[in-house]
């Protein structure tokens, strides 16, 4: 099989040819698109103005496209359920129900279809197609962190990855407060490199600058070649998962732009810089390609698609994949089909003449008042003394003339006829031709006009309707337009994820496991129920919710042919979503089948209106006996209550009387311990006294002793004080005597 291969070489030069032409044919339509964009914008450089003439702009194309694009986005994205997809085999009803969830509240959201959907749609009304691509994206990201502080467990949990590297490693020593004191403890500091990969569904509109498709393809299952041409930096490549050392060969794209692509990008993004940073090779740029190409590469007479990328230039020297592929992964979005043509209508299109011609108007419009605000005067040349007071007026400055010439003649200004006010019949007339070619108009842009107030309503009836028609043919042609991406989003959740995931959806936790569903189920785009306002589609579901309630009363519940309860549950639900709340879910519960039939079966079992008749007159018997009984039974309960609250109330007088007669016996019994205590505390006082008086005698009869003994005591001493006197008397008259 390999032997019958197309030639590398040969195949290369195939693409090459092919892009060349898909370049030629966008590049041919790059000024299309860039005179639509100036437009939108308002710089409209097709139509210069002269110097100090008005430069105003009527910015037509930029008020339609603001004026229906709200409602277009509301009618598709706004829907509790943008997409449903529907079983195509026995068994996928269950797999359908799912991943119209999953999709729907988790793919969508996650992969940022709002944006690329609200993107793609804008372009659309103003380049005339809106591309999107879908794809998983899986990246490889690399983050640098600092980590302190780790203990030996932690440390090897950190390292245990095999995406992680240890770029710094230290280890210190720590003090540990603990029950039995301070220890010490070894931590580690390290400085790591982590490579995560990650992946997700994504979708993004894609710069009609950037897309191929060749110049004779219809629609772009019949384009022999569909992709892409951009510009890329090497490092975003590298991030693809290319090799490295392949990417950093690939010359870094050049200057060598065309005029078109160059005005065209300059024109989106309003910045374009050529000048490649040679100092970080990671961030030059370099031509990127990626493109789907039918082609009979095994020579087996059958053209199959394979999916190319190139970067560089289109040879065989910068093929960097080249591969069999099972499906388009891009999608066009347009407003109004051209038959048997790729490119559609925009908006712009129907616009921009009148936008033109407008602002041709406006500037002469304001022209003319400039010239009536600001007349051209007219002076006799030497009549006037200070010329600069004509040509450059002031409040209360004088025009001096010279004396004896007559002022009439000499200052007078130029006559400009007034013709602005005939212009603006002239730009009622453009707006009614807008509303004409592209149906927008107040009445259809989701808010009720002033101007029809004046109006019969049938007639302002008509003209709504009319703008509200064409609208609802762009939404649907749209919407038609989305099947390709959400059947491509299914397909690339069913490819990739691998494992089941839980999630929670409406407060409760599901689990969801894509590989197991259907890749091929269709897919139905809800549009709401139309791109009017909102008063009249709740107007409209509520005529048809009245129906439903009459064939309800009519025919009843079971065996309804016209109604069924998930047809009334349908009509509330999108009662709900045209007042603008994004889940029924909050507000009613969807009815289960086996509820509803238990509960036909129940009423089925139900007994015939006779036997409904006697058993009702059983039970009427029963339960007159049952209040009889129940009127005895209270009678007899209330007198047996009336008589145990007689006695209740005996015993609490019987109690109240005992506790007082036994309060008085305390008291009393107080009263006599009390005296009794009096009577023991006199008796001791009297002891007390009787006790100080013999102890004070006792003491008088002591002192009187005392003193006693004292007078003894001193008469003995003066005896004794005499007797040696009279000795000493006598020795000294015996010692005269011998002398």
């Amino acid at each position: 099989m390999a032997d019958k291969t197309m030639d590398e070489g040969q195949f290369c030069s195939l693409i090459a040819n092919l892009v060349k032409e898909c370049e030629a044919y966008r590049d041919e339509r790059a000024s299309d698109r860039v005179r639509a964009m100036e437009y939108y914008d308002g710089t409209m450089s097709d139509l210069p103005t002269d110097e100090g003439r008005s430069k105003v702009v009527s910015r037509d194309v930029r008020s339609a496209i603001k004026k229906v694009l709200p409602s277009v986005i509301r009618t598709i994205l706004n829907n509790d359920k943008v997409v449903e997809y529907e079983p195509v085999g026995p068994g996928d009803e269950e797999a359908a129900e799912q991943a119209t969830d999953y999709i729907n509240y988790i793919v969508f959201p996650e992969s940022d279809g709002r944006d690329a959907v609200e993107d793609a749609v804008l372009d659309a009304m103003r380049l005339r197609n809106g591309i999107l691509k879908w794809w998983y994206d899986k990246k490889t990201e690399v983050s640098v962190s600092h980590h302190t502080g780790l203990d030996e467990m932690s440390l090897a949990k950190l390292v245990a990855d095999d995406n992680v590297d240890v770029l710094e490693h230290s280890e210190r020593e720590e003090f540990v407060d603990t029950e039995e004191g301070k220890i010490v403890t070894v931590v580690h500091d390290v400085k790591i490199k982590r490579l995560t990969t990650s992946g997700r569904p994504r979708v993004k509109a894609i710069p009609l600058e950037n897309f191929l498709i060749h110049p004779d393809a219809v629609d772009l299952d019949e384009s022999p070649v569909i992709g892409e041409n951009c510009r890329l930096r090497r490092s975003d490549l590298v991030a693809m998962g290319y090799d490295r050392d392949v990417i950093a060969d690939i010359p870094a794209a050049g200057s060598n732009s065309t005029e078109e692509e160059f005005e065209e990008s300059t024109r989106r993004r309003d910045v374009y810089d050529l000048d490649q940073d040679a100092d970080d090779p990671a961030m030059q740029e370099v031509e990127y390609y990626e493109l789907l190409v039918r082609v009979d590469y095994d020579n087996d007479g059958i053209a199959e698609l394979r999916r190319v990328v190139f970067a560089g230039d289109i040879n065989e020297k910068y093929l960097l994949e080249n591969e069999e592929w099972d499906d388009i992964y891009y999608g066009d979005v347009v407003c109004e089909r051209r038959p048997h043509q790729w490119e559609g209508n925009s908006i712009t299109d129907d616009v921009a003449e009148i936008q033109k011609i407008k602002t041709v108007l406006l500037r002469q419009t304001m022209d003319n008042l400039y010239w009536q605000n600001n007349l051209q005067p007219i002076v006799q040349e030497g009549a006037v003394t200070n010329p600069e007071s004509v040509l450059s007026p002031q409040f209360g400055l004088p025009i001096r003339v010279k004396q004896g010439i007559d002022v009439r003649g000499a200052l007078g200004t130029n006559a400009v006829p007034f013709v602005a006010k005939d212009s603006f019949a002239m730009l009622s007339y453009l707006d009614e031709e807008m509303t004409d070619r592209t149906g927008i108009s107040d009445a259809s842009s989701g808010m009720a006009p002033d101007a029809l107030q004046n109006m019969t309503a049938k007639a302002s009836a008509m003209i709504e309707q009319a703008g509200i028609g064409q609208t609802e043919m762009m939404v649907r042609t749209i919407a038609h337009d989305l099947k390709r991406m959400f059947k491509g989003l299914l397909k690339l959740v069913i490819q990739h994820q691998d494992k089941p995931r839980s999630i929670r959806l409406r407060n409760d936790w599901a689990e969801y496991d894509p590989r197991t569903w259907n890749a091929g189920m269709d897919a139905t785009v809800n549009t709401g129920l139309g791109a009017g306002t909102r008063e009249r589609d709740m107007m409209v579901m509520g005529q048809i919710m009245g129906l439903q309630e009459k064939l309800l009363a009519a025919f009843g519940a079971e065996s309804n042919p016209y109604v069924k309860p998930d047809n009334l549950y349908n009509s509330i639900a999108k009662q709900a979503e045209a007042a603008g709340l994004r889940s029924v879910d909050m507000y009613f519960t969807k009815p289960d089948p086996q509820e509803i039939q238990a509960l036909i079966q129940a009423r089925q079992n139900q007994p015939s209106p006779e036997e409904q008749k006697v058993q009702g007159q059983m039970q009427l018997e029963q339960m007159k006996a049952q209040v009889e009984m129940a009127l005895t039974d209270k009678k007899m309960q209330a007198d047996a209550a009336k008589e145990k609250a007689q006695m209740d109330a005996d015993l609490q007088v019987k109690l109240a009387e005992l506790e007082k007669e036994t309060e008085a016996r305390r008291q009393e019994m107080l009263i006599n311990q009390q005296k009794e205590a009096e009577r023991l505390a006199f008796e001791r006082w009297k002891e007390e006294q009787k006790l100080m008086l013999e102890r004070e005698k006792m003491d008088r009869e002591d002192a009187r002793a005392t003193m006693k003994y004292q007078a003894d005591i001193q008469k003995a001493q003066a005896a004794s004080i005499g007797r040696a006197f009279e000795r000493n008397e006598k020795a000294e008259a015996q010692e005269q005597a011998d002398v």
